[in-house]
């Protein structure tokens, strides 16, 4: 079992990217005005939250069913976007695009609800073996372990692809305010988020295998 102070500290990143994700919805405004990049961030609000909850049980909020549907629902239109992507512009859209690495965030949120749904019917990653439930389950009820090291690798690599890419993005905007809305819209800090929550993910997925 992981020790205590570790859930924590992945609790509270992935708490921080929701935040973030929450705050940059606010500035954009994406009801009023649109913007390309709200999808990203509904996403990412919503696993903060949800991740959080399977770290600890005290900040668990909807059940596992339904944040399986939530990200089912997600997955489904992210891989929408991807297969769009890789229609207009080939293959090269699985790296270059936002879109294919959070089909695979959305798409691992799911199977770890699902497969700890199905291995213990227990609510969360706070009653999953291994993350806080009872130390005499074992992680033996993981199903599919094979997928979840998969997933991991995925995550990784798309982390690392992002922080090779991360020194040549620039910030936008102008001065004052706008500047500072622009650096919280900007590329930086939506790769900063993706490395972040992915990073958080791979990490609790070995952590189950």
């Amino acid at each position: 079992m992981p020790p205590t102070f570790l859930k924590d500290a992945f609790a509270a990143v992935v708490l921080a990217v929701a935040a973030v994700s929450a705050v940059r919805l606010a500035v954009a405004r994406p009801w009023r005005r649109g913007w390309a990049g709200c999808d990203t961030d509904i996403s990412y609000l919503l696993m903060g939250v949800a991740m959080a909850g399977m770290l600890a049980s005290g900040l668990a909020t909807l059940p596992d069913v339904v944040w399986a549907v939530v990200f089912g629902v997600l997955a489904v239109w992210f891989g929408y976007r991807v297969v769009r992507g890789v229609r207009a512009n080939g293959i090269r859209a699985l790296a270059g695009e936002h879109c294919a690495p959070h089909l695979a965030h959305c798409a691992a949120m799911l199977y770890m609800f699902r497969a700890v749904t199905a291995a213990g019917g227990m609510p969360g990653m706070a009653g999953m073996p291994g993350m806080g439930g009872s130390p005499d389950a074992g992680m033996t009820m993981l199903r599919y372990p094979v997928l979840a090291f998969a997933f991991a690798l995925i995550l990784i690599g798309y982390a690392v692809w992002d922080l090779d890419q991360l020194p040549g993005r620039a910030v936008d905007g102008a001065d004052g305010s706008s500047r500072a809305a622009g650096a919280l819209l900007s590329d930086r800090v939506t790769s900063g988020c993706r490395i972040a929550m992915g990073v958080a993910m791979a990490l609790m997925l070995f952590l189950l295998i």
